[in-house]
């Protein structure tokens, strides 16, 4: 009697180490995860996922890798440029595993990873460049940037899509700068706009002047025009017609 209970309270042990066992090797993995599994600490060659998976526990553990595309806030980082000009930029990082083996064999916490070189990239490329290029050429240096960390990463089994510079804090004293630089060149331009119209004038009077010379009729006509502009405004101002031909001796006198 005693040894059937102690057959029984074996059996019931066992079948309760079964269905524990049982419980934690069912694992259920979303479309966008995959399982990494480690046997006895060994690297299995393949993950597993999506889908319903048998992780054999206790001798297997499973480390859940998401392929979904990150999004890495770069926090702001001390420049200085090329031309000796201090700032703060800050940036954005798109990326995601493309090998989950990788991303968790080759280094430990491959996001912390990724956003300290992020940093030092940002820092090391920015600083190749002067202010002007930094503000006119964002596009060539963001795809530089995206070239250099994906280049790094690609032994992690990541792959950086895009590189966003998003915003860069220029000094007090620097934006005042720029602002006096921009105001000149405006100024600079509007003085060539006006010098390039008083040419234009310039030789249109030559021009007009020359039609009169060959043609004096000319002039006796713009002065009747002239009469009648004057005549359509309600002033007070008189005006007493002379002839041309009675200036003319003065015009031909030396």
């Amino acid at each position: 009697m005693a040894l059937l209970e102690t057959i029984g309270t074996a059996g019931l042990f066992g079948l309760t180490l079964l269905v524990v066992v049982l419980f934690n090797s069912f694992h259920i993995l979303r479309e966008y995860e995959r399982g990494v599994i480690f046997r006895l600490g060994r690297l299995l060659d393949k993950p597993k996922g999506p889908g319903l998976i048998i992780v054999w526990w206790p001798i297997d553990r499973i480390v859940k890798v998401s392929l979904r595309t990150v999004t890495l806030d770069v926090p702001p980082q001390d420049i200085i440029t090329k031309d000796n000009v201090s700032l703060k930029v800050n940036a954005v990082v798109y990326f995601r595993v493309m090998n989950p083996i990788k991303a968790i064999v080759e280094v430990d916490n491959y996001q912390y990873a990724t956003n300290q070189l992020s940093q030092t990239t940002l820092r090391s490329v920015l600083g190749e460049v002067p202010l002007d290029d930094l503000l006119s050429r964002r596009e060539a240096l963001n795809e530089r940037l995206q070239s250099i960390l994906d280049q790094h990463t690609d032994s992690w089994g990541i792959k950086v899509g895009v590189v966003e510079v998003k915003q860069v804090d220029l000094p007090q004293e620097m934006q005042r700068a720029m602002a006096k630089q921009a105001e000149a060149e405006r100024e600079k331009r509007a003085k060539i706009i006006h010098a390039d119209g008083e040419f234009q004038a310039a030789e249109k009077l030559a021009q007009a002047a020359s039609v009169v010379t060959r043609e004096p009729v000319a002039l006796q006509l713009r002065y009747l025009q002239t009469l009648s502009d004057i005549g359509v405004d309600k002033n007070t101002t008189l005006v007493f017609p002379l002839p041309v031909d009675l200036l003319k001796p003065f015009l031909e006198k030396k």
